[in-house]
């Protein structure tokens, strides 16, 4: 006897006959590039362009914040461009090492956080030194440029003098008086002072031959100013108002043998 067909099992014959003669077989098939018309890659293709272009922009702009914000956290967030120098410019009353205690700026601390006007305010705060300006010299180093006082005259006070700028700021004490300085004598020297300020506007008005002859500035009250000349002369000054006028008058006078020259009403001049 021979084995029949086995059970469960059904033959291709018989899948067929089920399937009946009008039935469809469907596969599954890659469509190769050519299968797709080439209208339509033309437009998939500009579409893929738009998309890059208009993803661009945003894409450079993440970059450069990106950057720009290492950039920020290396300068700002690092002791890689920290203070490692103060370098200071034109100081010869004072000393850099003053200059550099003034300006109060940590080493190490990041270049660019230095407030620069709050540092030159800070210098500016030593007595002989009018302005300062301070400027960074990347990687690590901060510029001080100083310009000091300028002195006019000196005050004597006990045994010393001090020395004193066109605004009346006492900037600096000696024990012994400069030759080229004028003497002035006020009792407290200093920019507030009104007699300072009078003998200041007195010596800024005097000709060459005036201070030339000049002992010293004497401020008695704000109305009486005197000046002392060699040769045991003086000049009556009255207040500091129309200094050019009392010093051209008191100019001419020098050649006359008075003692006393009052210009202090320049129109009506006596001498005696």
């Amino acid at each position: 006897m021979s084995p029949g067909p086995a059970r469960g099992r059904t033959t291709g014959a018989e899948a067929a006959g089920r399937r009946g003669p009008g039935a469809r077989r469907w596969q599954l098939v890659r469509a190769g590039s050519d299968a797709v018309p080439a209208s339509t890659r033309r437009f998939m293709r500009r579409a893929r362009q738009r998309r890059m272009r208009a993803a661009l922009p945003w894409a450079v702009a993440a970059g450069i914040l990106a950057l720009a914000g290492l950039v920020a956290w290396v300068v700002l967030g690092t002791g890689l461009f920290g203070v490692r120098e103060v370098r200071v410019e034109g100081a010869e009353l004072v000393t850099p090492v003053e200059v550099r205690d003034a300006a109060g700026v940590p080493d190490g601390i990041p270049l660019a956080k230095v407030d620069l006007a709050d540092t030159a305010r800070r210098i500016g705060r030593l007595a002989p030194v009018e302005r300062a300006t301070v400027t960074r010299d990347w990687p690590d180093a901060l510029v001080v440029r100083v310009v000091e006082r300028t002195p006019v005259a000196v005050v004597p006070r006990g045994e010393q003098f001090v020395v004193i700028d066109a605004s009346g700021t006492v900037f600096r004490t000696l024990d012994q008086r400069p030759d080229d300085l004028p003497l002035v004598r006020v009792d407290r020297p200093g920019p507030d002072d009104p007699g300072t300020r009078a003998a200041v506007a007195v010596l800024d008005a005097l000709t060459p031959e005036l201070r030339s002859a000049l002992l010293d500035v004497s401020v008695e009250s704000l109305a009486l100013v005197k000046l002392r000349l060699r040769g045991d002369r003086t000049v009556v000054w009255g207040d500091s108002s129309r200094g050019e006028d009392k010093a051209r008058v008191a100019t001419a006078l020098l050649g006359e043998r008075a003692r006393t020259i009052d210009v202090s009403a320049p129109d009506v001049v006596t001498f005696r």
